[in-house]
């Protein structure tokens, strides 16, 4: 079975200036998904959408082939993953008669991930041919259902109410242990080629999981998650 794997990384990161290339305990942060990559043993061809050539040199030394630069438009702030893993599969169909039966998209920003988590996927995938896709997930840190937000009211001052009920009586704290344990995405998707193409999704319909500690979940959006990550990398090498 042909499994490809994708990593995203575009240039264009506003709150860590590029932040995919940036050194993580010694190696470019974009390393570290790539190492887990290399060692997995299900997949069997990965490489990189990137929109910047300086990102493809990167990478190309590292060991990954980019078979072509990601257009300006699909790597904006708004660009969906969907649209940069459907035009590589494109541009691989057309210039290559390249199709693989499963496509893993990996990102630079979890750097703790496994290559046993992408092999589970790609296992569960092979055992269970009415599943989809399969997504690696972990136990939120923070449940959804403590979520607040601020409203308005109408002499122009804020209010706190909840976030989905929109009361301020819903804003009273309540254990965690009341609410059935809720999961974030760990940012694996294993999805079948043809998933992507029935559904214009990376998911479908039946998606099954594997599911890993929160300390191998983080995923870096600022300063303070790569202080974390480099603390727990020393922790685990």
């Amino acid at each position: 079975m042909e499994v490809l794997a994708i990593i995203g990384i575009r240039s264009g990161s506003k709150g860590v200036i590029n932040k995919n290339i940036k050194t993580l305990y010694g190696k470019p942060l974009v390393g570290w998904i790539i190492d887990a990559a290399q060692k997995s043993k299900s997949i069997t061809r990965l490489i990189v959408s990137t929109d910047s050539q300086e990102y493809a040199n990167i990478v190309q030394n590292l060991g990954v082939e980019v078979p072509c630069l990601r257009p300006k438009e699909l790597a904006s702030d708004t660009s969906t993953d969907l649209e940069y893993i459907n035009h590589m599969l494109d541009w691989l169909r057309q210039n290559e008669g390249y199709v693989p039966d499963i496509v893993v998209r990996l990102m630079a920003t979890v750097p703790l991930q496994a290559s046993e988590d992408i092999d589970e996927l790609v296992d569960i995938l092979k055992s269970d041919f009415s599943a989809t896709s399969a997504v690696v997930i972990s136990e939120s840190r923070q449940h959804p259902m403590k979520a607040l937000k601020i409203v308005d009211e109408k002499n122009g001052q804020g209010l706190l109410v909840h976030y989905f009920t929109e009361t301020g009586r819903d804003v009273t704290p309540v254990a965690r242990q009341n609410y059935p344990k809720a999961y974030f995405r760990s940012n694996i998707v294993a999805t079948r080629t043809e998933t992507i193409s029935k559904t214009n999704t990376l998911t479908g319909d039946k998606v099954k999981y594997h599911i890993i500690p929160q300390e191998r979940a983080i995923d870096i959006d600022n300063d303070i998650d790569f202080l974390i990550a480099e603390m727990l990398l020393k922790n685990q090498l």
